[in-house]
């Protein structure tokens, strides 16, 4: 056979195809092809859905395993977190039944002193719920306006309270609302009693010590007297306005300086002035002593003519 006859080609099984280069370029065509087409068109979008839909029982077996070991893990510590909390709880209703005991045998003392003494029973105190409206325009003073005036019956110079202790005295009264000046106010002077001590002293507004956490001074005591930061100051009791016990402020700061006679001493608010929402009014002092005798007003009058 001539040799010019013979094929030289490589038989189909060693035959190559495309080469190497032409197939990145080709899939990397189709890919940025079907990358731009999804973006644009969309047309991925049901055989996603179809992809997630036929694998969702997959995924689900998958995570039971993990699933099972979060929520074990989340037993357990809610046990421990529940066993911890009623174990707390146990010791504060321990506590809160040996005060309310304490508290039982104080007032029965107390009853008991008073009735030995002839003292005056202790004043019922009126309250009214309140909210609080907006503050007050005037940006020299500290005032809020709350949703009760005179139909509803709020009084002029009326105290107000919210949850941790007081925070004014109502000073304008509408006929369905009422200013209430802060205890922050410069115009405002509340007196006030040292829990510790028992010393009564007069605590002043201080709107410009408001910025460091203050907001009333006490002012007019000795750089000798005996306060200490921390101690408790509560309503006297003895201005006729304020009922006795109410907390007002806590000492934060003592500047004692030896040019002056008198201490600086700087109290925080405990009642939220700069953002209460929720308060209570509640009736002067005055307003809920009984009047005077008339047998006592006709043997006053006497005196006083003849005086004159």
């Amino acid at each position: 056979m001539p040799l010019g006859t013979l094929d030289r080609s490589p038989p189909p099984f060693f035959k190559q195809g495309p080469s190497a280069l032409s197939k990145l370029i080709f899939f990397s065509a189709l890919s940025l092809f079907l990358m731009v087409a999804d973006v644009r068109f969309r047309i991925t979008q049901p055989v996603r859905s179809v992809l997630a839909t036929a694998l969702y029982p997959v995924q689900w077996l998958a995570l039971q395993p993990v699933r099972a070991v979060r929520i074990s893990s989340a037993y357990l510590s809610g046990l421990d977190e529940a066993n911890s909390s009623s174990a707390l709880a146990a010791k504060k209703l321990a506590l809160q039944s040996l005060r309310a005991g304490q508290v039982e045998q104080l007032l029965l003392e107390n009853t008991r002193l008073r009735k030995l003494l002839s003292l005056r029973e202790q004043l019922a105190t009126s309250v009214m719920a309140a909210e609080v409206l907006y503050d007050a325009a005037d940006p020299y003073t500290r005032k809020i306006i709350v949703d009760r005036g005179l139909l509803q019956g709020v009084e002029l110079g009326s105290p107000v309270l919210d949850e941790s202790g007081v925070l004014g005295q109502i000073t304008r009264v509408h006929p369905l609302v009422s200013e209430v000046t802060l205890v922050i106010d410069r115009e405002l002077a509340i007196p006030v009693l040292n829990v510790r001590t028992g010393a009564r002293s007069v605590a002043f507004g201080d709107p410009s010590a408001a910025a460091s956490g203050s907001g009333l001074e006490l002012r007019f005591m000795g750089s000798n007297s005996d306060v200490q930061v921390g101690d408790l100051l509560t309503t006297s009791g003895v201005d006729g306005v304020y009922p006795a016990g109410l907390p007002v402020a806590k000492i934060s700061k003592i500047e004692r300086r030896a040019e002056s006679a008198f201490a600086k001493i700087y109290c925080t608010p405990q009642a939220l002035v700069t953002g209460a929402r929720q308060v209570m009014v509640v009736k002067p002092v005055s307003a809920q002593i009984p009047p005077r005798p008339p047998a006592v007003e006709a043997a006053v009058a006497p005196k006083k003519g003849a005086s004159k």
